[in-house]
């Protein structure tokens, strides 16, 4: 993009029966960011949310591949902008912030984030277990990353080019949020934040979301991605919770050693030996792949710092 041509934006709606409210998601965001490219991916609904879409100018394009994060892989690969705004077709999140958030992205950050939770989210989401979750991640991640997000979880955001092309999803459902975000941090990208007035859904519309299966998709997520992402507190952690164990499993036995002379619980004593090595091995392994990890963010700045040099040639 040169200097003095407008930036291309896209508004990338991923939908599942949402017949109820896209109508009014693609007319807000039409009005917002006038010139914007409106893609609505349609993921095997089975009402008539393509058509209505499709009738209010909308680019309309099917994924049959099940999940918001399939949906998403699909249109990071897909389309090509300068700004892409990421916005959820239930009318829950505010077209008029979208302008701002673009306008943040081409100030330099790779990812802006709509934050609810320190807005109106507590008190207009009506699933008390969602509250609970969305702020258990939340200060989940923010401790282990030593981060300040205030919104981990939300589903309406704004990324640069660099970002979209370079990130390798990899989760399937609404976990996709969760994991982008804690790619972000890992690999040290320019967040921003922006408070926007979260609003429950209307009267007729249906959540896709399950509570039970997709908080233990959320939570299977976070757990993959400290291993991978910070293996040294993972494995070392758990190295040496099963050292301690074992020391503890072996302390009387050298006790009653000291008082008579005898080892008296041989089974125990290999057992106990053989938790502590299991221990010191996962400690080892957490401190080899930690080096791993490390070596991958310096080869992920070099790629995108090649990328963006190759782009703007």
């Amino acid at each position: 993009m040169s200097g003095t041509q407008k930036p291309e934006v896209a508004v990338l709606i991923p939908c599942y029966n949402e017949e109820v409210t896209i109508a009014k998601v693609v007319q807000d965001f039409q009005k917002s960011l006038p010139g914007a490219a409106i893609y609505v991916y349609d993921n095997n609904s089975t009402d008539h949310t393509a058509e209505i879409a499709h009738s209010l100018g909308a680019i309309v394009r099917p994924e049959p591949r099940q999940g918001k994060g399939n949906v998403i892989q699909s249109m990071f690969n897909d389309i090509d902008a300068d700004v892409y705004v990421m916005v959820d077709g239930d009318d829950t999140y505010p077209a008029e912030s979208a302008p701002d958030m673009v306008a943040k992205v081409l100030e330099g950050y790779d990812m802006v984030i709509g934050d609810r939770l320190s807005s109106t989210y507590f008190q207009e989401n009506k699933r008390p277990f969602h509250n609970f979750g969305n702020s258990l991640v939340r200060d989940s991640i923010n401790m282990l990353f030593q981060s300040d997000v205030k919104d981990i979880m939300t589903g309406y955001r704004a990324f640069s080019f660099k970002f979209v092309k370079t990130y390798p999803i990899q989760a399937h459902g609404f976990e996709v949020e969760t994991e982008m975000t804690i790619h972000s941090l890992d690999k040290n990208l320019k967040l921003y934040e922006i408070p926007v007035q979260y609003r429950d859904r209307p009267e007729g519309s249906v959540s896709k979301l399950e509570t039970v299966g997709d908080g233990v998709r959320v939570i299977s997520t976070i757990f993959r991605m400290i291993r991978e992402y910070k293996p040294l507190p993972f494995f070392g952690t758990v190295g040496l919770l099963f050292a301690l164990i074992g020391i503890g499993l072996m302390v009387p036995i050298f006790i009653k050693f000291w008082q008579t002379g005898q080892v008296l619980q041989f089974p125990t004593l290999f057992g106990s030996f053989f938790i502590i090595l299991t221990g010191v091995l996962l400690i080892i392994a957490g401190i080899i792949l930690d080096v791993i990890a490390k070596n991958d963010r310096k080869e992920f700045v070099e790629t995108t710092n090649m990328f963006e040099y190759i782009r703007r040639k």
